[in-house]
This record gives structure tokens, C-alpha cells and sequence, in this order.
């Protein structure tokens, strides 16, 4: 749409990325990120089904989405969405949850969504403070007042011992995925690692993790394309080395998910390191 605006920022201070989309009406399939995400709606009604528990949530709303929690979501107003995110990676967020707690720990948030969090306005205001870079300390004093907020009140240290281990059934094959995702691979090869036929690896994993094992593993590619475009890697040497079939494919998948295309998303963090490093810009 002419309207839609999609930015993404880095905050190296942080080391945290914050994505804003204003007047998009995309539906984005199940799918996970292998980062924390922890977002909020400014405009528009969204259903969203994450870990196959589905939810209505509005402007005002917060949702919190674990490393690996599949989810999907959709417009259900008609009308546009505006939307606003931090994405943390987990070593991130480990170290934040040392400092605040004590303990090192990955946090497992819960609930998905807070209805009407009074922590909308503050999350706003430091998303602000990143795209605007503010440089001043007053948004590291933000981020810890936050997350501190957040892990006392939501985060859930049993919770994310089940998860564990309830995740070490398939943990083979997605340790498997995770490190041969830019090679072909094929569903005998997949469930032979479980021990179970074709079928029931289809059905069990699914079930288990909410998300197909075609699904996880385009998932996989597509977080590793993130790192080697951020690189300047080019779209099309991207798409060789993260194992889609063709640069059209990978384009229309990442686009999908990402909600941007590769070169936009790769431009972003050219101009970045531009800014940074301005005696030492090259063409991209």
C-alpha cells in the first residue's frame, strides 16, 4: 500500500532493534522469532493466535513474544495498523535479567498479552528515544525501570523449565535445523532423527512446538538472512547461502515475515554504519 511506512532502528548502545509500522494491513503466517519481542499497538484491532491460544488485542495492548513462541495475526477492523516493538536477542536479555535480578537466566514471559498495560506509554516513550537516537542516559534509565517492571511481574522461571523440557523431545532435530539450514533437507531425514515415521514426526512436532517443520526451518533461514544482509551481504548471494531455492523466493518469504523486502531491510543497516562511519562509506 502507498501509505505504509516501515522502519526499522539500531540502538547499539542497547544492542536492541525497534521496528515501527505505521498503516499496514499484512497478515503474517505462523511463524517465531529467536529473539524476545515486546510490542505494543497504537492504532487498529489485530487477532493474533500464539502457542494456539488466540487473542483480540487494541491499541493500548502489550505483547510479549518468547525466543521460539509461534504466533500468527491479522487486521480485523478493516482498517490499518499502527505498531511499535523493541527486539531483544537472548544474550541481551540474559545480561539485562542478571543486572536487575541477580540470577542468570533465560526470563519465559507470561502472559502473551497485557490488556490495557500501563506500561504502553513508557515502552513508547523509549521506542521514541531510539528512533530519534537519543544518546543521553535517561534511556538506559528507561529500559532498566521497564524490564525491571517486567521480569518481577511477568516472568516466570518454572514456566520456562517446562518448556525446556518439554522442548528436549525434539530438541535433535531442531539442533539439526539449526545448524544445516542452507542445506537441502528432506522429512525421511528429519523424522529418522526422532525415530518416528513420516507422519507422526509431522504430527508431533507441530503439535508440540505449534509451527510445521518446513515452517521452523524457513524460519531458521530466514533469521540467519537477517544477520548476512545486516552484513551488507547482497539479496541474491543471501538467498544462496541461507538455502532458498531462488532470490524470488526467498524475497517473497522474507517480505513476508520480515515485512520488509531483503534490500530494504539491508539498506537499513548500510545507512547505519554510514552514519557511524562516514570517513569510510562505500557504495553499496
Amino acid at each position: 500500500m502507498p501509505n505504509e511506512i516501515r522502519t526499522v532502528c539500531y540502538d547499539t548502545q542497547l544492542q536492541i532493534e525497534a521496528y515501527h509500522f505505521e498503516g499496514i494491513m499484512q497478515k503474517f503466517p505462523n511463524h517465531f522469532h529467536d529473539y524476545y519481542v515486546i510490542g505494543f499497538i497504537e492504532k487498529g484491532q489485530r487477532y493474533l493466535l500464539c502457542k494456539n491460544r488466540e487473542y483480540i488485542i487494541n491499541p493500548g495492548d502489550i505483547v510479549i513474544f518468547n525466543p521460539k513462541d509461534t504466533h500468527s495475526c491479522e487486521q480485523l477492523d478493516g482498517k490499518t495498523l499502527d505498531y511499535r516493538c523493541i527486539n531483544i536477542q537472548p544474550e541481551v536479555m540474559r545480561r539485562t535479567a542478571l543486572e536487575i535480578t541477580g540470577c542468570d537466566y533465560l526470563p519465559q514471559f507470561s502472559p502473551t498479552v497485557l490488556y490495557r498495560s500501563e506500561f504502553a506509554e513508557p515502552l513508547r516513550e523509549l521506542h521514541c528515544m531510539i528512533c530519534q537516537n537519543e544518546n543521553d542516559f535517561i534511556k538506559e534509565e528507561l529500559f532498566l525501570f521497564l524490564m525491571g517492571q517486567l521480569l518481577q511481574e511477568y516472568s516466570d522461571t518454572a514456566a520456562e523449565k517446562m518448556v525446556q523440557e518439554r522442548a528436549s523431545e525434539f530438541k535433535t532435530v531442531c539442533d539439526y535445523m539449526e545448524t544445516n539450514y542452507a542445506r537441502p533437507s528432506t522429512l525421511d531425514e528429519l523424522s529418522t532423527l526422532t525415530g518416528l515415521s513420516r507422519y507422526h514426526f509431522l504430527r508431533s512436532f507441530t503439535r508440540q512446538k505449534g509451527i510445521s517443520p518446513y515452517r521452523y526451518l524457513e524460519t531458521i533461514r530466514v533469521g540467519n538472512a537477517k544477520k548476512l544482509l545486516e552484513q551488507g551481504i547482497s539479496p541474491a548471494d543471501t538467498a544462496l547461502l541461507t538455502g532458498f531455492s531462488d532470490q524470488s523466493h526467498f524475497t517473497n518469504f522474507f517480505k513476508k515475515f520480515i515485512g520488509l523486502t531483503p534490500r530494504q531491510y539491508m539498506r537499513i543497516f548500510l545507512n547505519e554504519a554510514q552514519i557511524q562511519q562516514p570517513a569510510s562509506r562505500e557504495d553499496a
